[in-house]
C-alpha cells in the first residue's frame, strides 16, 4: 500500500509541476490547439526531412500572439556527436539575434553528446533518442525554430512535433523565453599539485584558496534586464582525479557586489549530498550520467528553480566553481533558462564544432602527472 501511495504522490508532484495543474483541466481556455510538425504532405508515411550538412531547417515559422507548449524531435544519423553539432535556434517577434543559441543535445540536458534517458519538469529524453521540452514559450508577433547541420554528414532522417495553441493576447506580465550555451575546455584552474583523497594541505596555503569575489567562476548565464532565472543544465568532463563539486555557486542580482545567493557545493546546488554515488532524476532536481572520479569521469546534471524562480530587474549573473575556489581545470559545458522582457544583450559567440565535443585535455596535476600517482 506504501507503495502505491508513494507512485500517487510523485504523480501528483508532475502535475502540479505541468504548466498546468490537472484540476485546471475542467476549466475551458481560450485559446485554439495548433501543431507544426514533418508529418508527410502526400499522406505517406515519409514523415521526416532531410537536414544535409551545413543546411539549415525551419521547424515552427508563425504569426502570434501564440505560445510553444511541448517540442518533441528525433534524428537518424550516423554521425557521432551530432547531439554537438546540430544547433537549436528560436527566434521572438523578429528579432535578428535569437533568444535561444544551443547544441541540440546540450539545450535537452545531453550536454556530453551521447543520448541518456530521464525524465524532469520541463526536459525528458525517452527511448529511443527522443528529445522533448515542455518549457511555455510565448511570443506576441510571430515565433521561429530552426536547427542548423554543422556536421559532416546529412541527416536523413529528422523528426519533429511542435504543439502550440494560438492565443487572443498576451498578458502584460508575460517574458520571454530564453537560453544560452556556454563552455570552458579547459577551465584555467589554478592548482597542480596533490588533491588525491581531497588532500588540500598544500592549496589551503595559497591566497586563492578563499575565494570571496568570485573571479574565475565559470559562468552560466549574464542577462540585462527585466526577468528571472529559472534553471540549468550542466555538464562536466573531468581532466583531474577527484571531483568538480566542491566548488559553490554564486549568482549576482543587480549588480550588487556580493552575491545575492551562495551555495555550499556543486551535489548541494543540484539537491544531492555528500558527493555523487547514483544516478537520480527527479522533476526538479537530476544527476543523469556519472562515471567515476578519475581523468574522462562525465557528469550531467539539471536543476529547475520553479520553486522561486531567481528574479532580476536590471541584470543577473549566475556562476559555479569548478572545485573549491576554481583549484581544478575541467571542461564544463551549461545551457542557462530564463524568461526576460526584450531586448536581451547578445549571445556570446557559439563556439566551433571542433571545440564542443568533449575530450580529455593535458592539464598536469593527479591523474596526469606521474609524480603525483
Amino acid at each position: 500500500m506504501r507503495c502505491v501511495h508513494s507512485a500517487l504522490i510523485f504523480i501528483f508532484m508532475n502535475s502540479l509541476l505541468a504548466q498546468f495543474a490537472v484540476n485546471d483541466l475542467a476549466h475551458l481556455r481560450d485559446h485554439e490547439s495548433q501543431r507544426s510538425s514533418s508529418y508527410d504532405r502526400s499522406g505517406g508515411n515519409g514523415d521526416y526531412r532531410s537536414l544535409k550538412a551545413g543546411a539549415t531547417l525551419t521547424l515552427f515559422d508563425e504569426k502570434g500572439p501564440a505560445e510553444v507548449r511541448h517540442i518533441w524531435i528525433t534524428m537518424a544519423t550516423g554521425e557521432a556527436y551530432h547531439l554537438k553539432k546540430v544547433v537549436l535556434r528560436m527566434y521572438w517577434d523578429g528579432e535578428r539575434e535569437p533568444s535561444v543559441e544551443a547544441p541540440i543535445g546540450d539545450f535537452f540536458g545531453l550536454g556530453l553528446g551521447t543520448y541518456t534517458v530521464y525524465q524532469s519538469a520541463l526536459l525528458a529524453v525517452a527511448p529511443e533518442k527522443a528529445l522533448n521540452a515542455y518549457f511555455p514559450m510565448p511570443f506576441s508577433r510571430h515565433g521561429a525554430i530552426t536547427v542548423t547541420n554543422e556536421g559532416s554528414q546529412e541527416i536523413t532522417d529528422f523528426y519533429w512535433n511542435i504543439d502550440w495553441v494560438r492565443l487572443p493576447a498576451l498578458s502584460a506580465d508575460t517574458a520571454y523565453f530564453h537560453a544560452q550555451y556556454r563552455q570552458c575546455t579547459p577551465c584555467k584552474g589554478w592548482y597542480k599539485g596533490n588533491f588525491y583523497s581531497n588532500n588540500f594541505e598544500e592549496a589551503r596555503r595559497d591566497p586563492r584558496w578563499k575565494n570571496t569575489s568570485g573571479d574565475g567562476n565559470y559562468t552560466w548565464l549574464t542577462a540585462q534586464g527585466e526577468g528571472q532565472f529559472v534553471g540549468v543544465t550542466f555538464s562536466v568532463f573531468q581532466n583531474q582525479w577527484g571531483g568538480w563539486n566542491e566548488g559553490d555557486e554564486m549568482i549576482w542580482v543587480e549588480g550588487e557586489s556580493e552575491p545575492r545567493i551562495h551555495g555550499t557545493g556543486g551535489e548541494d546546488y543540484f539537491n544531492g549530498a555528500w558527493g555523487f554515488s547514483n544516478l537520480y532524476s527527479f522533476p526538479l532536481v537530476g544527476l543523469t550520467e556519472f562515471h567515476g572520479w578519475e581523468p574522462g569521469s562525465r557528469f550531467s546534471h539539471y536543476r529547475w528553480h520553479l520553486e522561486a524562480p531567481v528574479r532580476f530587474h536590471k541584470s543577473i549573473r549566475a556562476t559555479i566553481e569548478d572545485g573549491h575556489a576554481n583549484l581544478r581545470s575541467d571542461n564544463l559545458f551549461s545551457v542557462a533558462y530564463w524568461y526576460q522582457t526584450e531586448p536581451h544583450a547578445r549571445f556570446p559567440e557559439l563556439p566551433p564544432v571542433e571545440r564542443r565535443i568533449p575530450k580529455f585535455v593535458p592539464v598536469g596535476g593527479p591523474g596526469q602527472d606521474p609524480a603525483m600517482r
